[in-house]
């Protein structure tokens, strides 16, 4: 008995859908503009790269909520850079391997200000879609902060 490999789609996508699909080119352009709004520490920009509503580290939240938590790294850390070692794109994923580092003046992750200069490795996965971020993901090295911030 032969037997064949078929492919099934489960959704094709309708033609309203098909005019929002991004090249790769564009999602890592998308991409490389919101890391250049993080490190100019712009942070208001983010109605540019971020839906209203949207997954972050696997929960709902607003476009709002990112700009807060952006404002307090930036408030507590006020140097802090953002820089691409590693990027990956594939369809509308975007994964990058980043370096971070920053001066800690003020109290940060519940800890108060030490002066001590940070640095750590972070890795982000986003989903973009209609030239902004739906899904973001990312993890830190928080051993390295938490030893380098003395806790």
């Amino acid at each position: 008995m032969a037997t064949t490999n078929k492919i099934v789609r489960l959704h094709e996508p309708g033609p309203e859908e098909r005019k929002t699909i991004m090249s790769e080119s564009e999602v890592r352009e998308v991409f490389e503009r919101y890391i250049e709004a993080l490190n100019a520490h712009d942070f208001d920009r983010m109605t540019e790269f971020v839906h209203d509503e949207l997954i972050e580290n696997g929960k709902p939240v607003t476009r709002d909520d990112i700009i807060a938590e952006l404002k307090a790294h930036g408030d507590a850390v006020p140097d802090f850079t953002w820089r691409v070692q590693d990027i990956a794109i594939d369809g509308d994923r975007v994964a990058a391997r980043l370096f971070n580092k920053g001066t800690h003046t003020k109290e940060w992750l519940g800890v108060p200000p030490t002066g001590a200069t940070l640095e750590f490795g972070e890795y982000s996965f986003h989903k973009v879609r209609d030239g902004r971020f739906y899904e973001m993901n990312y993890l830190i090295d928080a051993q390295a902060v938490q030893r380098q911030l003395g806790s």
